[in-house]
């Protein structure tokens, strides 16, 4: 029986983490469901959400200003989820380059503020965008060009983290979005991708759907475009910059935050599990968000049986495997307190940080924790 349940519990680890991106890309070699796209110029609203953002916020405001798009065609909006700092302060000395500023009372956290901004917003496409990311500059263009096609109700880009400080847990960051983005350029190219990047993603205004604040948006408004019937697209030559965490207690607390949301908002979006009614997309919701998020409860069962395991070679071995890799991400955490950047085990730091958060996300979510607001965490 131990022997049974170690190997489930392998396959389910190999399936969540490599057989779904096989299958999935394997899957988008014989699907082409290309998107009609065409360089149009729709009014846009470049939306940002701050909150306490005064070191960052005047950089962003250029770099938007800075991008290629008809400016009788854009209007930028910072929306403030009631911030205490410089920050609109900051905002306001960019109204004479039409930059519009809109205060939300209360702190009612980034999907909430984002439902004020959308229902103040006069554009045809919203654009999502947070103040501590960088554009390139042919950004607009190449998000917008992708509502030519009248099946297309949303569209992600892309994120690049880059790692200044080369902090093992920021090389760890890079290397799973650089896996992320794949899986969604195959998604894209079967038919739909499931979730948006937070920080580079649009919506057509009209099938835009207010959430609840306890549910992250950049997963949810997808989904609820999605069951209206439009496809969400990923656009690859859409970037945005950003740095990544430097500490894994940064990374960690992050993930809490943004997997409990995420429970939530599956939660919330139930009916999308019916293979009936939405099969590629239950099956994305499952293999990519689902069973992750129960990797280390595979882990665990994993390692359990082993012990179990230990009179043959062969189980000696992975038992010694899994000690040396959990090892390494001890000594990349213990690493990170001495100040020493241990890249070479970036992995396993970064594996163990967003697993053991998965597990806390869980219980939280179990027991009503609500993630609602959110503090800037990169500077």
């Amino acid at each position: 029986m131990a022997e049974i349940i170690f190997w489930c519990a392998v396959f389910l680890v190999f399936y969540t983490y490599g057989g779904y991106s096989i299958l999935v890309i394997a899957l988008s070699r014989f699907f082409h469901n290309d998107v009609k796209k065409q360089d149009i110029t729709p009014k846009v609203n470049f939306l940002i959400t701050a909150y306490n953002e005064e070191k960052n916020i005047a950089q962003k405001l250029d770099n938007t200003l800075s991008l290629d798009y008809p400016k009788d065609r854009l209007e930028i909006l910072v929306a403030s989820d009631g911030s205490t700092d410089r920050t609109e302060e900051i905002v306001r000395g960019y109204a004479d380059k039409g930059v519009r500023l809109l205060r939300v009372e209360g702190r009612v956290g980034k999907t909430g503020t984002q439902n004020a901004a959308v229902k103040a917003a006069t554009g045809e496409i919203i654009i999502f965008s947070d103040a501590t990311t960088t554009y390139e500059k042919m950004n607009i263009r190449n998000l917008v060009r992708n509502y030519a096609d009248p099946e297309v109700g949303a569209v992600s880009g892309r994120y690049e983290y880059f790692n200044p400080t080369g902090a093992a847990i920021g090389t760890g960051n890079i290397l799973f979005w650089k896996y992320e983005n794949l899986i969604k350029s195959s998604q894209t190219r079967i038919k739909t991708i499931s979730g948006c990047c937070g920080c580079i993603y649009s919506v057509r205004k009209n099938a835009y759907e207010p959430l609840p604040p306890d549910i992250i948006s950049d997963l949810c408004e997808p989904l609820k475009i999605l069951e209206k019937g439009y496809r969400i697209v990923f656009e690859a030559d859409a970037v945005a910059y950003e740095e990544t965490t430097e500490k894994a207690s940064e990374e960690f607390n992050m993930r809490i935050r943004v997997i409990s949301r995420g429970m939530r908002g599956l939660l919330y979006m139930k009916k999308l599990f019916n293979p009936f009614r939405f099969p590629f997309v239950a099956f994305q919701l499952f293999s990519h968000k689902v069973l992750r998020w129960l990797v280390p409860f595979f882990m665990l069962a994993i390692f359990v049986t082993n012990l179990f395991l230990l009179d043959s070679a062969f189980y000696k071995i992975t038992m010694a495997l899994q000690a040396a890799f959990y090892a390494m991400a001890a000594l990349a955490w213990l690493g990170e307190k001495a100040n020493l950047r241990l890249k070479v085990f970036s992995i396993p730091l970064y594996f163990s940080t967003v697993n053991i958060a998965s597990v806390v996300s869980m219980y939280k979510t179990l027991k009503g924790f609500k993630a609602v607001t959110w503090e800037t965490i990169r500077k």
